[in-house]
């Protein structure tokens, strides 16, 4: 029998909350067999779809539940864990807390939490948060004391390619060339049709630009847009899309979501407009701003399109600004994260 340390992940994923919470922890999955660990996931019917355009590691052993709730999926993680033999559950679902952490721990079992909000107790013993501006404070009475604590975007868990591809797009950043390509990427599912808003309201002020539009297959607004892509030779779109490193490498400036991919454009230096989509990206986003990594806007607004069209010929037209964010982006997040959180879940499991 093989004596791999065995590591199970618990990551939400679906229609509703999209595919970030699972990519990070296949990041971290990929860092952990490379150290030589056996991973699996455990996730409803509902991920599958995401989980198949993502590209599922062979190496990765999956388990899909026929629960779509949350007790449901506990249930079924607690008895796969121990077919699995797992010696630590990863859980990254912000509708998982303490309880339902208990109920996965067993006897013996190490839990470690991936998660960014701060706002629940945990019963783990390794968090992390790869929020900009968190502290281990704000942490305080929501986790044991003696948990292991990651914070900042020196634990993002971003994909390795992007850490590759780093040198390149960083000498590209600072050669301060005009902008001829824009990357326009609210992530896979769309939410809300916001990719269609924002390239309706960006194309009058384009001129020349390329715009790579990144979306899923099953994202509201897709049809609307090869519709315009039909009749606008600027837009191309990329449905699916395996290629973000070179993309986010390629292009001049971006527009995107306050999520996860907040780190990969960061870890490449490419100066962006963070869109605010939901109110867990709305404080990071706003630190972010607030250190000069980003321009922020929120989505949500009724003014959103007025914004977003002042604020990207802000940023076609001042390429001091457009180095400055790229600088101070790539400062915060070298790309690393994955081999430092594996790491140290390796080195706490060799403390048991």
């Amino acid at each position: 029998m093989s004596t791999a340390p065995r590591i199970l992940f618990f990551a939400d994923a679906g229609p509703r909350v999209g595919g970030g919470h699972v990519m990070r922890c296949l990041t971290l999955a990929r860092a952990l067999t490379d150290r030589g660990a056996e991973c699996a996931f455990v996730e409803s019917r509902a991920a599958a779809p995401i989980l198949r355009r993502f590209g599922w590691p062979a190496q990765t052993m999956l388990a899909i539940s026929d629960a779509e709730d949350l007790p449901g999926l506990v249930t079924y993680a607690q008895d796969f864990a121990v077919r699995f033999e797992a010696d630590l559950i990863v859980v990254d679902h912000y509708q998982a807390a303490a309880a339902e952490e208990t109920a996965m721990r067993g006897l013996h079992r190490l839990i470690a939490v991936v998660d960014d909000l701060a706002d629940r107790r945990h019963v783990c013993d390794l968090l992390v948060d790869p929020g900009f501006g968190r502290r281990r404070a704000d942490y305080l009475g929501l986790v044991r004391a003696t948990c292991v604590t990651l914070i900042g975007p020196a634990s993002a868990l971003v994909r390795p390619e992007f850490a590759l591809a780093r040198p390149r797009a960083l000498m590209r950043r600072a050669s301060h060339g005009p902008v001829r390509r824009a990357l326009i990427s609210f992530g896979l599912t769309d939410v809300g049709g916001i990719t269609r808003r924002a390239v309706a309201a960006l194309l009058p002020g384009s001129g020349d630009i390329r715009l790579d539009v990144v979306l899923g297959g099953a994202a509201p607004g897709l049809e609307d847009l090869r519709a315009l892509a039909d009749t606008d030779r600027r837009i191309h779109l990329h449905v699916n899309t395996q290629e973000m490193v070179t993309l986010t490498a390629d292009c001049d400036i971006a527009v995107g979501a306050g999520g996860s991919s907040v780190w990969e454009r960061a870890c490449l230096g490419l100066p962006t407009i963070t869109a605010i989509l939901a109110d867990n990206q709305a404080a990071m986003a706003a630190r972010l701003a607030d250190a000069g990594a980003t321009l922020a806007l929120d989505a949500r607004a009724p003014t959103f399109e007025a914004e977003l069209l002042a604020a990207w010929d802000q940023l076609i037209e001042d390429a001091n600004l457009r180095w400055r964010l790229s600088q101070r982006s790539s400062e915060i997040c070298d790309g690393r994260g994955a081999e430092r959180v594996a790491d140290a879940m390796l080195g706490l499991l060799r403390l048991v």
